[in-house]
């Protein structure tokens, strides 16, 4: 009897075995639909830990976006991080605050944009160009508060209707001599926003990811932002960020749990973005070679790349029903019925 179960047993335990080894190689086995890309928005500036966090997500993502400044003036670290995720299988992006192209500063910057697709074909997505354009213009009624802040704003100056704004943000935003040159050059052009998609779009983004998080709606950013893609026939995304700040520290607040995130990435993939990435900036806790992501995040994160390979007929299930359109040239942060309009005006008579 003894000897009966003991067979009875191991046989089990072989088909449990077995049937283990059959899901991990479907899961390796399988592909994302194509044309849709999931990965890690890298903020910390270590090569070294860059190369940790592309091991720890290679097997289960296909995108890692370089977002840190002190990388991107770094020509050696830049490509040797490039190098890697390539290597790897993984496509990337690289954040650039602007382009150098005076001579000044980072003589190498131009060159190595127009060289990085023949160096890593199509592995090189394109350029993440500035940042929060849309969300900075409704804040500080500037859609860039850093360079020449005081040029732009006397763009601003004799502005006095709504289509005057607009016309100023999508004209002068591409004049910029970084955007300039990569649109002169054909390079994708990426950023990511949580105001005034529809005119990112026309400014002469390519992509555009939301940002989830900070309190806001997620259906009404996803659906801001897929309505003005969509229109436009661009592509768009969303980037998965902070749950909340805090107001004594803009880098700290409450991140997202597992569950949280992978229940964003679920709801942005049902709605067909072609791209979910997850934000990792800045670190915590203290000695976290990872940023700000842990185990739980990185457990959502493989159940989210199960999910898609065993399911690609969920991606964009959840369509459109209703377009809800705003007046022409509506500037109008959304955020709530007293948001600013294009950061110049308070709330009209329509807002509420």
């Amino acid at each position: 009897m003894t000897r009966i179960l003991l067979l009875l047993f191991t046989i089990l335990l072989v088909s449990v075995l077995l049937l283990s080894m059959i899901h991990v190689f479907y899961d390796c086995d399988s592909e994302p639909p194509e044309g849709f890309f999931f990965g890690v928005s890298y903020g910390l500036h270590a090569v070294h830990e860059a190369k940790l966090l592309i091991d720890r997500v290679k097997g289960y993502t296909n995108l890692f976006i370089v977002n840190n400044w002190d990388i991107s003036t770094n020509e050696t670290a830049l490509n040797e991080i490039c190098d890697y995720a390539a290597d790897s299988g993984l496509s990337f992006i690289v954040f650039f605050d602007f382009i150098s192209l005076s001579g000044h500063g980072y003589p190498w910057h131009a060159e190595w944009v127009t060289a990085a697709k023949d160096r890593w074909s199509d592995k090189f997505l394109g350029i993440y160009i500035y940042e929060e354009t849309g969300g900075k213009q409704i804040d500080t009624g500037l859609f860039d508060e850093f360079h020449m802040a005081n040029e732009r704003a006397r763009m601003y100056e004799n502005v006095t209707t709504y289509s005057e704004a607009a016309e100023v943000y999508v004209t002068e935003l591409p004049k910029s001599l970084s955007f300039n040159f990569l649109q002169t050059n054909n390079i994708p052009r990426f950023v990511s926003d949580y105001a005034l998609y529809w005119f990112d779009y026309l400014a002469g983004y390519d992509t555009v990811f939301t940002e989830l998080g900070f309190g806001h709606s997620t259906p009404q950013h996803i659906g801001l932002c897929r309505g003005a893609a969509t229109a436009q026939n661009k592509d768009w995304g969303t980037i998965i960020v902070w749950k909340s700040r805090n107001p004594e520290d803009e880098t700290m607040g409450i991140y997202k749990t597992g569950p949280e995130m992978l229940q964003d990435m679920l709801t942005s993939y049902e709605a067909g973005a072609n791209y979910v990435v997850i934000f990792d900036f800045p670190r915590f806790p203290e000695g976290n070679p990872y940023g700000i992501l842990t185990d739980e995040h990185f457990d959502a994160m493989q159940q989210f790349w199960q999910h898609i390979c065993a399911h690609p007929e969920d991606h964009g299930k959840t369509g459109g029903q209703v377009a809800f359109v705003l007046p022409k040239d509506y500037g109008w942060g959304m955020r709530s019925p007293d948001d600013k309009i294009w950061g110049l005006w308070s709330a009209d008579e329509l807002s509420p």
